[in-house]
């Protein structure tokens, strides 16, 4: 029996000890991902047909963040060591689905589906190529980096200058443009964390200025804020357009 508590103990406490202030954020984030996701996929009733599909998708993206925190926060509690495989398995599903959202809600004022797949694109270059700096080819980080921050640039000039930009500045619906804009602000500072914190690893730019625990704090607040935040957006959004429908 007390095997079986052990077990059972184990399976959902990760030992936090005090003063761990990484793993700390890392049982926050699982758990307001945890809930976002709830609430997401409930208020998915109350917006209408075309808006569930947002809905959705802004609950699939915090969903899965709240299994990888899940599986981050016990790695931590073991190893002491930053889940790096863990965060980008996590980014590689869940930062295409953010660039989902924005066609999306496009989608009615005449958004095609090369808009999407240009998007999926930029985001795959800039995640694939910011895991071979920070793991496979370390050593060669500044190169890779750069190929990453292409794929970051591409995204943010789409958001702000770009198609999706005028198809937004065109719907001649100040509603929908204020939401744009304001997924366009998460683009560009609360997404800015990702490139400082890659910055940081051994042989980048930014070594040794900022701790690598203080970077797992910062990436842990802003992945919540960024896509929680992201979602209560779409969610404002679709409330306002279903109840003036």
């Amino acid at each position: 029996m007390d095997v079986l508590l052990n077990n059972f103990d184990g399976l959902f406490l990760a030992n936090l000890q005090p003063g761990d202030y990484v793993g700390f954020t890392f049982f926050i984030g699982s758990m307001a991902m945890a809930a976002a996701t709830v609430f997401f996929f409930v208020q998915m009733s109350q917006v209408s047909g075309k808006w569930k599909d947002s809905m959705l998708v802004s609950g699939l993206i915090t969903f899965i963040a709240a299994v990888h925190y899940y599986y981050m926060r016990d790695f931590w509690a073991e190893n002491q060591m930053s889940p790096t495989e863990f965060r980008y398995i996590d980014w590689i599903l869940t930062v295409p689905l953010m660039c989902v959202e924005f066609y999306l809600i496009l989608r009615a004022f005449g958004a095609k589906a090369s808009l999407l797949w240009k998007m999926i694109f930029y985001s795959l270059l800039m995640l694939v190529a910011g895991y071979l700096g920070e793991t496979v080819f370390r050593d060669q980080s500044p190169l890779w980096g750069f190929i990453s921050t292409i794929g970051y640039v591409m995204i943010a000039y789409e958001v702000w200058f770009g198609s999706a930009k005028q198809l937004a500045s065109g719907s001649n619906d100040p509603v929908l443009q204020k939401a744009f804009s304001t997924l366009g602000w998460f683009i560009f500072a609360g997404w800015a964390i990702y490139p400082i914190g890659y910055m940081t690893i051994e042989t980048g730019w930014l070594a040794g200025m900022i701790p690598g625990n203080a970077m797992d704090i910062i990436y842990n607040i802003g992945d919540a804020v960024n896509k929680i935040g992201f979602g209560l957006v779409i969610y404002t959004l679709a409330i306002s357009k279903t109840q003036h429908a």
